[in-house]
């Protein structure tokens, strides 16, 4: 399930395809500073030139990591007469170089090298598609905003264009402490693994030490910059919408952690553009969970052979924009299935209703400093645990309010916006809201959250100190959602200065005070949504590669407190299996243990670790590397510690520590 072994079963595999594949494992790209990329590419049989070429850049490693989803895709498009390729970035699997961080400007002048190279092979008319998930999706929108020439579209799903305030290192102005550390963590411990000896020839142990030493760790600067300043503003395409011109496609599921963005691509750009949001988690939406699943290389290949084949009409466009409206569900953290249907968004009138229009009053929020941890995790994979589970718990810690039952169903569709007056009695300070749907039974379902860092009120860029004892207005968005609230439901709203681990808890504990007669939070609905149905809903994809599992793949989380310390732990573990790959031989797999700490009535007291094992090897090569990345703080700073072994053949080659202690700054 989720990340660890795919379910083909949800698939068409199409034997059908126009046309034969050929594969080349490994394609040199040289750049102009000597340094050369590798790539590898599906190309189509018995075309002088292929119909576009379907380019995905990613830090992800080709050979072995993503090699698995590249197939089905990639030979799909080839199948069809696109060539297609994919480029491991500087510094990551068989190129040269180092990564520095994510989403650089040296990635972005890389990637212009790599359009140049495409155009010139004979195989190539010129014309380019960028497609990507995540890191494929963000590069894909900050390379449409260059207007190279051979761009003619992007496919960029679960992105954002905002890398400050809608991303898994600040929300809302909000630090993540649930997933800065783990993502740099991530990435940590996947760039410390070597190129292939059969690509890059001898070399490849002295590129790997190059690698070990200089690849820093990630979360140093990201920590350095916890304020909106150019450093985010590289890479965030929401400062100049305009400077995207060519047609978008774009998709996001409601169990991920990006869908905000789509909403503001659609409302921002001036291009054609498509959207589709589904129940989906962090996943392509051919495979991902929750369902109903959809055929997204269909989508792809309509896309393009509109907006990249050579024979493309000039014909106008209408914008779509498709949503999957939720049924209300029993609380469970991990769906197979989630029943709803399908809503022509565009199509359909939204109106705004304030849920809080009954509530009167002033009131002081309770403020637990272990409230959250039954949230879910922020961006889900589909893996078992990740959502969140009944909310009864996490709303009896916030200041909660539960409404009278519907008589009709509330159809929310789109960013609930919060408007609260609020007093403090400390300096700075953060406010969390959140919507739970209570069934006739009792279950509580979590609908929607969303969180904000009282001192960016003004500006994300230069926050300010809360005034002590005065009100004070603060306006931020929840998450954006599609669920239906039955008849005879409850909603209930829960207000807090805390969601641990989600936010960084602040230094001292607040009175954080609400003047409910003077607060609101507008809910997006409409009271007859159109229903419409999607062109492909079974997903098609090319043959899978063959692979044989050596160890399966598992999944624990858990939350323990201990009754002498009043310590509370989020304990998280995923052993995500050992897998050969059969038609190259390489057998890969990775293990990842993390865990958030803090006791009931102390800030200072959060810490976050997380550990990674990864195995790699093949028949020229045996490696293996550890990490281990803490995260802590006192009143003052935050204190990161990273450490590093590497290993050859079962023989420690390297072995290294980053310290790093980080003044806080309204954070």
């Amino acid at each position: 399930m989720g990340v660890f072994d795919v379910d083909y079963s949800k698939i068409r595999e199409r034997t059908d395809l126009p046309y034969k594949v050929n594969v080349t494992e490994h394609t040199p790209i040289p750049l102009a500073d000597g340094t050369v990329l590798s790539a590898k590419l599906w190309l189509p049989e018995g075309l002088d030139k292929a119909r576009g070429v379907v380019l995905e850049y990613l830090p992800y490693r080709k050979d072995e990591f993503t090699a698995l989803r590249d197939e089905i895709r990639h030979a799909y498009f080839a199948g069809c007469g696109y060539a297609a390729i994919r480029v491991d970035i500087r510094g990551t699997g068989d190129s040269g170089g180092i990564i520095q961080d994510e989403y650089p400007l040296q990635e972005q002048e890389d990637c212009l090298e790599v359009f140049d190279w495409i155009t010139a092979q004979d195989w190539s008319a010129g014309n380019i598609a960028m497609i990507g998930k995540s890191w494929g999706g963000f590069n894909g929108l900050q390379m449409a905003a260059y207007n190279h020439p051979a761009l003619k579209t992007i496919a960029s799903l679960c992105s954002t264009d905002d890398r400050y305030a809608d991303d898994v290192h600040y929300r809302g102005g909000t630090l993540m402490g649930s997933d800065m550390l783990w993502w740099a963590s991530t990435m940590f411990a996947y760039n410390a693994r070597p190129p292939f000896p059969r690509f890059v020839g001898d070399k490849w142990r002295e590129m790997w030490l190059d690698r070990l030493k200089n690849t820093p760790p990630f979360v140093e600067t990201w920590l350095e910059h916890q304020h909106r300043d150019a450093y985010w503003e590289q890479g965030s395409i929401c400062e100049d919408y305009s400077t995207i011109r060519i047609p978008v496609l774009t998709m996001s599921g409601w169990a991920d952690g990006y869908t905000d963005a789509v909403f503001r691509l659609m409302d921002n750009l001036d291009v054609p553009k498509r959207a589709i949001i589904g129940p989906w988690a962090h996943e392509f939406p051919d495979l991902a969970i929750p369902g109903p699943q959809i055929g997204y290389l269909q989508e792809c290949i309509s896309w393009f052979d509109r907006w990249l084949a050579t024979d493309a009409t000039n014909e106008p466009h209408e914008d779509s924009f498709v949503v999957y409206l939720q049924d209300s569900v029993p609380p469970q953290t991990s769906y197979e299935y989630r029943e709803g249907q399908w809503v022509d968004l565009l199509a359909t009138d939204i109106s705004g209703v304030d849920v809080m229009d009954s509530l009167s009053g002033q009131q002081v929020l309770i403020n637990r400093q272990h409230h959250g941890l039954y949230s879910g995790v922020f961006c889900p994979f589909g893996q078992d645990g990740d959502l969140p589970d009944d909310q009864t718990i996490d709303n009896a810690l916030a200041t909660t309010w539960t409404l009278p039952a519907a008589d009709q169903p509330l159809n929310l569709l789109g960013n609930p916006r919060v408007n609260l007056r609020l007093k403090s009695d400390q300096p700075t300070g953060n406010v969390h809201a959140r919507l739970t749907d209570v069934s006739p039974t009792g279950e509580k379902t979590y609908i929607t959250a969303g969180q904000f860092n009282l001192t960016h009120r003004h500006s994300h860029a230069n926050p300010e100190a809360v005034p002590l004892d005065e009100w004070f207005e603060v306006s931020f968005t929840l998450d954006a959602i599609g669920y239906q609230l039955p008849a005879g439901h409850q909603l209930e709203i829960s207000l807090s200065p805390t969601y641990w681990p989600q936010i960084w808890p602040s230094v001292s504990v607040a009175n954080l005070g609400v003047d409910l007669d003077q607060s609101r939070i507008l809910v997006p609905q409409s009271a007859d949504p159109v229903f419409t149905e999607l062109p492909f809903t079974q997903a098609e994809t090319a043959k899978p590669l063959d692979k044989t599992i050596l160890r399966e793949g598992s999944r624990t989380r858990q939350v323990i407190k201990s009754l002498t310390t009043h310590e509370w732990v989020l304990d998280d573990f995923s052993d995500e299996g050992l897998r050969l790959l059969n038609h190259n031989g390489i057998t890969y797999g990775t293990k990842n243990h993390n865990i958030w700490r803090v006791h009931e009535n102390d800030p200072l007291s959060a810490v976050t670790e997380s550990n990674w094992e990864v195995d790699l090897s093949d028949a020229d090569i045996s490696i293996h590397v550890d990490t281990q990345s803490r995260m802590s703080c006192d009143a003052e700073n935050f204190y990161l510690v990273n450490s590093l072994q590497a290993y050859e053949e079962g023989k420690e080659v390297y072995r290294n520590s980053w310290e790093k202690t980080i003044p806080r700054r309204f954070c």
